[in-house]
């Protein structure tokens, strides 16, 4: 089901399937920001990425000696979320820990995600809450895609950014290097038809928190805070572009015993909350 919250500059709709952002559109010019989906070119609009980001090696992760099964970038995607609180310019939604989540992920927690808009922007606060007795052991990132045409470009708030990135193989596993990647004039991405055909680009160890997309008809300011990671992504030549902080990070091709020593992974002890913020200004 969609729920609707506007304010004076914008109207956004929210799936409450996977706490999907499903649109943003400009009161004034019409203009939609949120790619749509596309089952012939990719189905998605804004998946939450929790408990884990990307690939696990084999689908599993090991935890006190057990096995579990995950899928690709875990399970709140395809879980229906409860709709706590949605009235005027604000939204929130609500997932709680379950059996059917336990036996694929064996912590008791709360995920949150709450929509607000803000002027000519959007707020999303992805908040995690270890609701049980014991450290738990989580990734947290977003996937929001936004509608643009090859030729646009990606602008890094800093003059000078770091030009290498990491890629992953067709197994969606961390190949386990960097590659250059070319950023004109030291801080912009143009977007090519070809630009994804090895799949995403994972920067980290960024110096901006900020990242402008330039478009023809539009422009948007994404402020991805203090995110480890940035992976960018689309289908080759497709007319949308992912932009997707990461508190975490596929694996690579080392066996780990334990999810507390994969790459990336974030420790939350009981009583305690962990915040991932996004806002996108258009």
């Amino acid at each position: 089901m969609l729920y609707t919250i506007e304010n004076q500059y914008l109207t956004a709709q929210i799936d409450d399937l996977g706490a999907q952002l499903h649109s943003v559109r400009s009161q004034d010019s019409g203009i939609e920001y949120i790619w749509q989906g596309n089952p012939d070119i990719w189905y998605g609009q804004a998946p939450v990425l929790f408990p884990v980001i990307g690939q696990l090696l084999d689908d599993k992760f090991r935890y006190d000696g057990a096995e579990y099964p995950m899928n690709k970038h875990g399970f709140a995607r395809k879980t229906l979320f409860e709709a706590a609180d949605v009235e005027g310019s604000r939204a929130v939604f609500l997932l709680k820990s379950s059996e059917t989540t336990k036996a694929m992920y064996p912590f008791d927690f709360e995920l949150e995600v709450c929509f607000e808009l803000v002027g000519r922007a959007i707020k999303v606060t992805h908040t995690v809450s270890n609701t049980g007795d014991k450290t738990m052991y989580f990734s947290l990132g977003a996937h929001p895609a936004f509608n643009c045409e090859i030729g646009d470009y990606l602008e890094f708030e800093e003059s000078e950014e770091g030009a290498e990135v990491e890629k992953i193989d067709k197994e969606n596993i961390i190949i386990g290097r960097k590659f250059p990647v070319d950023l004109v004039d030291g801080n912009k991405l143009y977007l090519t038809p070809d630009l994804f055909d090895d799949d995403a680009l994972i920067f980290s160890d960024l110096n901006s928190s900020v990242v402008t997309l330039h478009g023809r008809d539009r422009t948007v300011r994404f402020d991805f805070g203090d995110a480890p990671f940035l992976g960018i992504w689309a289908k080759p030549n497709a007319p949308y572009v992912c932009i997707e902080p990461w508190y975490g990070v596929n694996d690579d091709r080392i066996r780990y015993e334990d999810i507390s020593q994969k790459r990336g992974i974030q420790a939350l002890e009981p009583d305690e909350s962990f915040d991932l913020v996004w806002i996108a200004e258009v």
